[in-house]
């Protein structure tokens, strides 16, 4: 843990050197357009990212009141630990601050997601009538999945409502920053709502360098102000200090009695590496782990070797 702490401290310094660069001014507009509206929706959706729920708070809304309009929902919840997820949604719950966990790239996720938001609608509208319009707001840090949660309950909502039309498509971009604009996208009929995506903003100050590690590591601060060697250097570490990591170097202590270095030592290209692999892993899932491992193995080695 201390040679994380490191890491994490020498990403901090970096942050300090780059001078919040990853604070431009259409953040800053972008903040203060989500300010302004903020008080005219009928929900808010803090979208963070489900493996760092608190690093990715989204800090404009630190001192908005937690009640019934305001949702965080945690995104990329495929790439988290589940029980985990759970103990944070009992956490949330003690802080009095109503939590999901969402895919938003599963339907079956989307179509609950959905149903619970126009509950959440109707329960705070609390009429009988249908023929008003509610808009639910998604904020969230870059690179949380704000845009491509917007287009699948776009999409499952059109679906549902059997509405005819071209579909609007938000933005998607694996790299933070890409949504530059507020954009609205209707997700329900009778009542109709719709949602805004809204571009990702960052602090302009980022102090903790603990927070600062976890939100370069999962993309929502560009590499390029931490440095990729950095970055997989601080995920190894992580890495080496977990519990998985533990269980996968049991599971590799002994695979065909040869690791990927061996076959490396005898001097064979990458393409008969492919072929050897293929050979001999086949489908078995306990398979592909052991050669996934060994993988992140062989780039740990190389990595350390050139310090």
């Amino acid at each position: 843990m201390a040679a994380t702490a490191k890491l994490a401290r020498q990403i901090g310094a970096l942050a300090t050197k780059s001078g919040g660069g990853w604070y431009g001014p259409h953040m800053a507009a972008a903040s203060r357009a989500i300010a302004e509206r903020l008080p005219l929706v009928d929900l808010v959706l803090e979208i963070r990212d489900a493996r760092i729920p608190l690093s990715s708070e989204y800090e404009q809304l630190r001192n908005y009141p937690s009640s019934s309009r305001r949702i965080i929902v945690m995104n990329k919840m495929d790439l988290a630990n589940r029980s985990q997820i759970k103990e944070w949604k009992r956490y949330f719950e003690q802080q009095k601050c109503i939590s999901y966990g969402v895919n938003s790239h599963n339907k079956e996720n989307i179509k609950e997601l959905l149903n619970f938001l126009l509950a959440r609608v109707r329960e705070l509208k609390r009429t009988n009538d249908f023929n008003y319009t509610a808009v639910i707001m998604l904020i969230g840090i870059p690179n949380v999945g704000k845009s491509a949660l917007a287009n699948s309950l776009h999409q499952i909502g059109r679906i549902s409502a059997a509405e005819k039309g071209k579909l609007k498509h938000a933005i998607v971009s694996p790299n933070p920053g890409e949504t530059k604009d507020i954009s609205s996208l209707k997700i329900g009929s009778h009542p109709n709502v719709y949602v805004l995506d809204t571009p990702g903003v960052l602090p302009p100050k980022i102090l903790n360098t603990e927070v600062y590690s976890k939100l370069a590591l999962t993309g929502s601060i560009r590499d390029c102000l931490v440095g990729e060697r950095g970055i997989a250097q601080y995920f190894l570490a992580l890495l080496n200090s977990s519990d998985e990591y533990k269980k996968w170097a049991k599971l590799s202590m002994n695979v065909n009695d040869r690791t990927f270095l061996d076959l490396e030592a005898e001097g064979l290209s990458s393409c008969e590496l492919d072929k050897k692999q293929k050979r001999q892993y086949p489908t078995d899932h306990t398979q592909c782990f052991r050669f996934l491992w060994n993988l992140v193995r062989r780039l740990k080695t190389k990595l350390l070797l050139s310090y």
